[in-house]
């Protein structure tokens, strides 16, 4: 038994190494050994196997009777080119080297016990071979568990898919439903509005159809008006030269019977007037010759006309003397050019009353937005101007001390006005100066800047000293030009406006500030610019003067006294001309001023007076505007090569 096992284990070293060999050798070749064979399973092996290991049979039975026996001879070997493998391909080097062993295993005093440790081992090896197909059986049946989920997931998969498919389909029939209502929606709703427009068109030919119809209804009412109004115009003008010929006929009968009624009167009028100056001068004789012929009347006649004539002179240079104190003590200043105020106290009461009851009627007028009247401004500069005339007021109602003022800019573009209306509107008196008229003065220039700070102070509501030009005599006291009485002047106003004053408001205009002396500067709170207007200014200007000069320029002023003999003016007629038309002259004057404005309308005016029509027309006022702005431009050339040249 234990030589059976050993020669299987012979055996399976053999087939092992030999099978190690090929899997090394030829990893791709045919030949499979299984791990589970035993040593009967040997038969089976390939032929080249067999035939090596039947000439081993032999001596492993012999040695079974005399273990001492030496082997056989070996067979010869075949010839091989490779010398550690067989012709087959088998190499029996390691089957030798286990023989070798088993030898001495066999020798060995513990052979038995090898035998018995190969036995182990082979049982174990199969038990783990059970384990090892229990556990194939194992995975066979997890692979299979698997293969039936997975095919379970399939067709759920398969299931989800049909019924996503479905909802899909019904999806997409709901869109082609809702997409075909859709489109009938909107077939329908195209025909309506085709309809509704087909209608409206015919609404509109209907329409059309019938304001022509009444325009030609009218337009021969008018026609025919128009006919009836001709004739009755040459009915009257028949009536009228007829009654023209009957008066002249009867006036032609009647002038031989007047010219002797005249005639009489005249002669009798003349007899009574040659009576009458015969009896006066015959008195007068008289008289003449009693004086003459007696000297004591002769003394009291002559002495009475001396008398007479020395009281007369008397009277009159004392009337002199008294009324110049008077104005001097109750008169307006003479710097004062023009002042709402009256020369004296009681002079202009009624005018003033009735320009106080006009204002308190136009309060609803100026809060329409013409709080300025005449005065087109820019419309932030306006803001602050009325801000500033609103503050005078609370200011005055309060009796606070007033703020002086400094207006500057190019000339003509309203500051005179501006103060004017400055001062009307918040309830103060206003007095307007030049700065001209101090330097002619002399030494007499600082009594009359004092006269005219203390005529000032009488107002009761308060004034506005407006001093134009100021520039003139309130510039650099440090100019060599500047003689000493400019200077006296200069001085003494500054003396008078050292502090802030609860009567006088002084605002000063100018066009050029910079000259200005410093402490004048300093006595000035509110510096307002008046830069040339722009072109809405200038549209609202042209708008303006448009209306005084040539819309209203037939008005009459009141008074029936002066109207009476006054020739009235003759209308001009306004044909064509509209606001674009202002607009296109608001842009053509660009660097206008409002006084220059003012004075294009006037030309304007006086362009339309010159015509033969007085029709104011649209060439007409192009002609004008053109005209006067190529004078502009060439009045600013001659300006600049003035400055150039000096």
């Amino acid at each position: 038994m234990a030589k059976t096992y050993a020669l299987g284990l012979i055996t399976a070293v053999a087939a092992s190494a030999s099978l190690s060999k090929n899997n090394c050798a030829y990893a791709d070749g045919p030949f499979s050994f299984s791990p589970f064979s035993t040593p009967s399973s040997n038969a089976s092996q390939p032929s080249s196997s067999s035939k090596q290991s039947a000439p081993s049979n032999p001596p492993s039975s012999s040695s079974t009777g005399d273990a001492a026996e030496p082997p056989p001879p070996p067979p010869p070997k075949v010839r091989n080119d490779h010398p550690r493998t067989t012709s087959a391909g088998f190499d029996p080097e390691p089957l030798e080297r286990g023989v070798q062993a088993l030898e001495k295993i066999s020798q060995s005093s513990s052979a038995k016990q090898v035998l018995e440790a190969i036995k182990k081992q082979e049982e174990t090896r199969q038990v783990e071979l059970n384990a090892k197909a229990a556990e194939y059986n194992a995975l066979k049946a997890q692979f299979e568990t698997e293969r039936q989920r997975v095919i379970y997931d399939e067709q759920k998969k398969l299931a989800q898919h049909q019924a996503q498919t479905k909802s899909q389909m019904a999806r997409y029939e709901d869109e082609l439903a809702r997409k075909r209502m859709q489109a009938e929606n909107e077939y329908h709703r195209s025909r309506n509005q085709e309809l509704v427009k087909l209608q409206e068109e015919s609404s509109i030919r209907q329409e059309q159809a019938r304001r022509a119809t009444e325009e030609q209804i009218q337009a021969q009412r008018r026609q025919t008006e128009r006919e009836k109004a001709e004739i009755e115009r040459e009915t009257i003008r028949v009536r009228a030269i007829a009654e023209a010929e009957g008066r002249a006929h009867e006036a032609k009968l009647a002038e031989d019977v007047n010219r002797r009624i005249l005639i009489d009167r005249a002669n009798a009028e003349r007899e009574k007037w040659v009576s009458a100056i015969n009896t006066t001068f015959d008195h007068i004789g008289g008289g003449l010759k009693a004086i003459l012929t007696d000297q004591n009347k002769l003394v009291v006649a002559v002495g009475g006309v001396t008398a007479l004539a020395a009281g007369v002179y008397t009277t009159r240079e004392g009337a002199k003397v008294i009324w110049s104190y008077v104005d001097r003590i109750l008169g307006q200043p003479s710097l004062i050019r023009e002042s709402s105020k009256g020369k004296y106290p009681w002079s202009g009461l009624f005018s003033r009353s009735i320009g106080t009851l006009s204002r308190g009627g136009n309060k609803g007028h100026t809060k329409d937005g013409k709080a300025f009247g005449d005065v087109i401004l820019h419309p932030s500069l306006q803001r602050r101007i009325e801000h500033l005339a609103n503050a005078t007021t609370n200011t005055k109602s309060h009796q606070a001390p007033f703020r002086n003022m400094l207006f500057y800019g190019p000339p003509g573009t309203g500051k005179t006005m501006a103060a004017r209306e400055m001062a009307r509107k918040s309830g103060l008196d206003y007095a307007l100066m030049t700065g001209g008229d101090v330097a002619p003065l002399g030494p007499q220039a600082v009594t009359k800047i004092h006269e005219l700070f203390d005529w000032a102070k009488k107002s009761r509501q308060g004034l506005l000293l407006f001093i134009d030009e100021a520039d003139a005599f309130l510039c650099e006291r440090n100019k060599t030009y500047m003689s000493e009485a400019q200077r006296s002047a200069l001085n003494a106003l500054l003396f008078r406006t050292g502090d802030q004053s609860k009567d006088i408001v002084l605002a000063l205009a100018t066009n050029r500030p910079g000259d200005l002396d410093s402490a004048v500067a300093d006595r000035i709170d509110e510096v307002l610019e008046f830069p040339l207007p722009g072109e809405e200014e200038r549209f609202k200007l042209l708008k303006l003067y448009l209306d005084k000069y040539i819309a209203q320029s037939e008005t009459r002023k009141p008074g029936w006294f002066r109207n009476l003999f006054k020739r009235q003016p003759q209308k001009i007629e306004l044909k064509g001309l509209t606001d674009d038309m202002l607009k296109e002259a608001a842009a053509k004057t660009d660097g206008f001023s409002g006084r220059e404005i003012a004075k294009l309308m006037a030309s304007v005016q006086a362009a339309v007076y010159g015509s033969e029509n007085c029709v104011l027309d649209p060439s007409l006022f192009r002609e004008v505007v053109d005209y006067k702005v190529a004078e502009h431009q060439q009045r600013r050339k001659l300006a600049a090569g003035d400055k150039g040249s000096v």
